[in-house]
């Protein structure tokens, strides 16, 4: 990867090397490429870059990175010959920002996958002026949303109006501060999406270029997802579905007349043609009589039965066609009590949708159950756990603490996670109509302790490196040894105990000082000890810690390698606390806080399918949930 940065922003290469988890360096001149043809990340100035013409036939991703904390140095030429465009501020949230981006550019994180898997998805139809308004209160909108939509033409730049006061297309550069905003405060995906005149929109049908321009540079600064409209010149969509890398095209087609008929002829050649480029087909019409929702059903059917692919998400707007909105099942647009406006009729929130979905039968009423310590009168988990689950009414459990899972192996299915790590953790139920649910044994925790170790840093950063972990017993490792193995760890070198089961042919035991010497150094160290015992990762981190105080940039001619990470999984008052002895050092270091927070948001996915960010389980539980 090639990284363009601006003068006096040489520290973005070193987060870049640290979120990626490879060496960096730093080059006077394009010509010296040549000279670092093994090193994974390469920096340059941009102001150094004369001829961006020269960027031409690099074999490697380009990207040009501006801080616009210290004024707007963005240079459209120099863009034009990157493949992406990133854009931020010196905030908390840089590196998690950072993280997310070059994930997902570099094809690590794939939020599409995820999403083709779920039986419902929504996304939220902001409709703000300036995104910054809704800062405040986006993970309380966030909750129950599989993604969200930026609504490029509700926005309204200052000071850009026509002679009659109405607000104009918002610059580019205002469009790209908007979408780096709220890239670093939610973690669902972005569609980007844009109106014309036609649609209600401010995008003229006259100048379909200017769409290109726009949906382009989106893709250059790494949204999920385009929402490309229908009109818009065949060879324009083609362009676009050509450089789209990662992220997915929404193929768009609305029609306000009201005469659009879901039984002709028409309707299906729309969604062949949108079929072309589309990763999802969307189709919008204004109804006006209740028996169109009936057509659309009737369409929609027909649809999935012909093909396979893309997925079909088929609405009807105004009051009539909320029956439509609740019978979607892909990226149904939804509101929120607190959003200024809802972005088209009859737009429902994601409570409204499940309210009707209730209504009819298709979503019943379902019992979660947090189950404690359920051994009692000589009776052992594995006589009470049958009874519990087989009720009608039995939608999942979370198991506080968790119970081994040999005890529930005659009961119910057991997951991967569940049979390797060896505890119990949640019980899924997935419902059949006609059938009584069917339940799964599985564990959130290792999902919890990947998502804390993933937050700040792309996935492969722990590819092929080595890992440490201390835990008094294997028991206690288990969920974390689980969740390593899943980053591809090179070897988990464990203190205080020797792992026996079927992790044991990953780990290497660590039985003094000399064995330290001989490894390379870990990229992770995760401590599982008690409180009481936590103090003894401290040595650890003393000898393994990088000089914090080391030029990120350094001489041209010199090779950086990456930071390293820190997790403490042990509960209770620690004196000292190793996080803030970690920190202190250097490390990326983590609590069990941020783990346990993380669980929860797996768990409700595992139990109800549904997101809820990372910071509101956080705000809701005080900083301190324990599952």
């Amino acid at each position: 990867m090639l990284l363009l940065f601006d003068a006096g922003q040489e520290d973005i290469l070193q987060i870049a090397g640290d979120v990626l988890g490879e060496p960096y360096v730093c080059i006077g001149a394009i010509e010296d490429l040549g000279s670092h043809v093994d090193a994974c990340v390469i920096g340059l100035c941009n102001a150094t870059l004369l001829e961006p013409e020269l960027l031409k036939d690099r074999r490697r991703s380009i990207i040009t990175t501006h801080c616009l904390d210290v004024g707007d140095q963005r240079d459209e030429a120099l863009t034009e010959h990157c493949d992406y465009e990133y854009l931020y501020t010196r905030s908390p949230f840089l590196q998690r920002d950072l993280a997310r981006f070059l994930g997902f550019v570099l094809g690590q994180i794939k939020p599409h996958d995820d999403l083709k898997g779920k039986a419902r998805t929504t996304l939220l139809s902001t409709t703000f002026p300036d995104i910054r308004s809704a800062l405040p209160n986006l993970d309380i909108l966030s909750v129950g949303a599989d993604s969200v939509e930026l609504r490029v033409d509700l926005l309204a730049e200052p000071g850009r109006r026509d002679l009659d006061s109405r607000p104009r297309v918002p610059s580019l550069k205002y469009v790209g501060e908007q979408v780096m905003v709220l890239r670093q405060r939610t973690e669902l995906p972005i569609i980007f999406t844009i109106r014309c005149t036609n649609e209600n929109g401010k995008f003229p049908m006259d100048d379909p270029t200017l769409s290109y321009h726009y949906l382009r540079k989106a893709l250059q600064w790494g949204c999920e997802y385009l929402d490309v409209e229908l009109w818009l010149p065949q060879d324009i969509r083609q362009r676009l579905s050509q450089v789209k890398g990662h992220s997915k095209i929404i193929s768009a087609f609305h029609d306000f007349s009201g005469n659009f008929k879901w039984t002709s002829e028409e309707a299906q050649e729309l969604f062949r043609q949108g079929a072309v480029y589309g990763d999802v087909v969307k189709m919008i019409a204004l109804i006006a009589k209740m028996e169109q929702n009936y057509d659309l059903e009737t369409f929609r059917a027909g649809i999935q039965s012909t093909y396979t692919h893309p997925p079909l998400s088929g609405l009807n707007m105004g009051p009539i066609g909320q029956l439509s909105r609740t019978l979607n099942k892909v990226f149904t647009p939804i509101t929120h009590p607190l959003l200024p406006i809802v972005a088209a009729p009859g737009q429902l929130s994601a409570a409204e949708i499940n309210e009707r979905l209730h209504s009819m039968s298709q979503l019943p009423s379902l019992e979660l159950l947090m189950m404690g310590d359920i051994v009692s009168a000589g009776r052992s988990s594995a006589d009470a756990i049958p009874r519990v689950i087989s009720k009608s009414n039995f939608g999942g459990a979370v198991m506080c603490p968790p119970l081994p899972a040999v005890e529930l192996r005659e009961s119910m299915g057991m997951s991967e996670a569940a049979t390797a790590i060896g505890h119990v953790d949640t019980i899924v139920a997935r419902s059949s109509k006609g059938a009584a649910a069917t339940c799964t044994a599985d564990n959130a925790t290792w999902k919890g302790i990947r998502a804390t170790l993933t937050r700040d840093f792309v996935p492969s950063a722990y590819s092929g490196r080595p890992a440490i972990l201390l835990a008094s017993e294997e028991s206690y490792a288990a969920a974390a040894i689980f969740a390593l193995r899943s980053l591809n760890v090179e070897t988990i070198y464990t203190i205080g105990f020797k792992a026996r089961s079927s992790a044991a042919s990953h780990t290497q035991y660590f039985s003094g000082l000399e064995d330290l010497k001989r490894v390379t150094p870990p990229f992770v160290i995760v401590s599982a000890l008690p409180a009481e015992k936590s103090a003894l990762v401290t040595p650890l981190l003393k000898y393994y810690g990088r000089n914090s105080n080391e030029d990120p940039a350094g001489p041209s001619s010199s090779t950086h390698s990456a930071g390293k990470v820190f997790l403490d999984l042990s509960n209770g008052p620690k004196r000292p606390d190793p996080v803030a002895v970690a920190a202190a050092l250097g490390w990326a270091a983590y609590g069990v806080a941020d783990v346990h927070a993380w669980t929860a948001v797996e768990t409700l996915r595992l139990l109800v399918g549904e997101n809820v960010p990372f910071d509101f389980v956080k705000l809701a539980s005080g900083n301190s949930l324990v599952l």
